[in-house]
């Protein structure tokens, strides 16, 4: 599998705003999170998982979240292709990132929050989390492209 958009849309009338995403299937999610990361630390980098996916909606703010598909998960080649899909609180969407990735996440508003959907239990957690130094892929040279 590849990461991928799910995407849902928003309906709106005279009661307010409902905001969905009728593809996404939750028959194997197990937990969630979510996620605010502070404005002075706006990036989250570099969380890595051999079995969970990750499915990641944007509940306030704005977020982007980066990618890369892992080589080898004792020592990775720092060449790996960062890939990027950006979120908003305005454009209802899911985004899927599979097992065998490892992502980072970057706030691009105040007070953005993201909620993460997991599909591996805390009693199956245990080897699968691997994290990376935050510079062990530049994002500097991501946005600068």
């Amino acid at each position: 599998m590849i990461p991928k958009i799910i995407q849902g849309s928003n309906f709106s009338d005279n009661r307010g705003v409902i905001s969905f995403v009728n593809d996404f299937k939750f028959q194997d999610i197990e937990r969630f999170y979510i996620i605010s990361n502070s404005e002075e630390n706006p990036i989250r980098a570099w969380q890595g998982h051999k079995l969970d996916a990750k499915n990641f909606y944007c509940l306030s703010g704005s977020f982007r979240i980066y990618f890369v598909k892992i080589d080898d998960w004792d020592n990775p080649s720092k060449e790996l292709s960062i890939e990027a899909f950006f979120v908003s609180e305005f454009d209802s969407k899911i985004v899927h990132i599979p097992a065998g990735y490892a992502n980072a996440i970057e706030s691009l508003s105040s007070n953005s929050k993201l909620i993460s959907f997991s599909t591996l239990s805390l009693e199956n957690l245990d080897g699968d989390d691997v994290r990376y130094p935050f510079d062990y892929w530049s994002l500097t040279d991501f946005k600068d492209k």
